[in-house]
């Protein structure tokens, strides 16, 4: 058994370099909006310390894809080194009780990171994360009290079904949360590092020929992301040949055959506004 604490933004800064521990798990994110903000000085003191790492995302009920996509988003720097977990708790959370929120949450995390996460429960909640016992590891709180204050393995039947057994067991809430991990650190660090491959989404093209007359200046870009890297700048008025379209949930992308491969223009805003004319 490996020794763990987890620690958010009003614990103690030394317990993320505590003595005597072998993992450091923080908070990373809560819902859509917050972040820890003390999240990588514990990070990058534990890493500094010799422990080993995990961060985590409390989760509030929203959107459980959205929240997954903030969670990858803020924490993508630690995929690989860091075991990311979901924590499912009943306060501040508007869909507790929902039986297929958190196999959402970890199926897209998944998707963008290659990494499942560990599901954070309580042991009398089992039941609403249960239909991810085949893919994740189990982080359940079971305290036999509330003032536990050692290290010492107390003597209780931890319930874990329908998980053969835990991967994390947090056995005090006290004001430093005590956990057990049932892994060695060479199991850890290959929990971190997940799946070679992520799975990615087949861009949905639509095979349509046409021009697009620009209503103000844009960009051509390498791949059909904002983000990406501009081939050239084209000023208003200029025209456009697509060979395809590439619906968004608002934004439009139209693709541009070039000598050497496609370039990328938008055609509608992330609003759905129409930047120019289709013809």
């Amino acid at each position: 058994m490996l020794k763990m604490c987890d620690v958010y933004s009003d614990s103690s800064r030394s317990f993320a370099t505590q003595s005597g521990t072998d993992i450091t798990m923080i908070k990373a994110t809560q819902g859509m909006w917050y972040v820890n903000p003390e999240c990588d000085v514990d990070y990058q003191a534990a890493k500094k310390a010799g422990k080993q790492l995990g961060i985590y995302h409390y989760c509030e009920g929203g959107n459980p894809e959205k929240e997954a996509q903030y969670f990858y988003h803020n924490v993508k720097g630690y995929i690989g080194e860091a075991v990311p977990a979901v924590d499912w708790e009943s306060n501040e959370n508007r869909s507790w009780g929902n039986t297929t929120w958190v196999k959402r949450f970890v199926t897209e995390f998944h998707r963008l990171s290659g990494v499942l996460c560990l599901v954070y429960v309580q042991s009398s909640a089992l039941n609403q994360v249960a239909n991810c016992a085949k893919t994740c590891g189990l982080w359940v709180a079971c305290y036999p009290s509330m003032n536990w204050k050692s290290w010492n393995v107390p003597n209780m039947n931890v319930p874990t079904s329908p998980w053969k057994t835990y991967t994390i067991w947090q056995f005090t809430g006290d004001n430093m949360d005590r956990n057990l991990v049932n892994t060695t650190v060479e199991g850890w660090k290959k929990i971190a590092k997940g799946s070679k491959t992520v799975a990615k989404k087949k861009p949905n093209w639509v095979k349509k020929s046409g021009e697009f007359v620009l209503g103000q200046a844009l960009e051509i870009h390498k791949e059909p992301h904002i983000d990406s890297p501009a081939i050239a700048k084209l000023p208003k008025g200029s025209v456009v040949k697509y060979d395809a379209t590439l619906q968004g949930p608002k934004r439009l992308w139209l693709r541009q055959p070039r000598s050497k491969g496609y370039g990328y223009i938008v055609g509608k805003d992330k609003y759905g506004k129409l930047l120019g004319k289709l013809k």
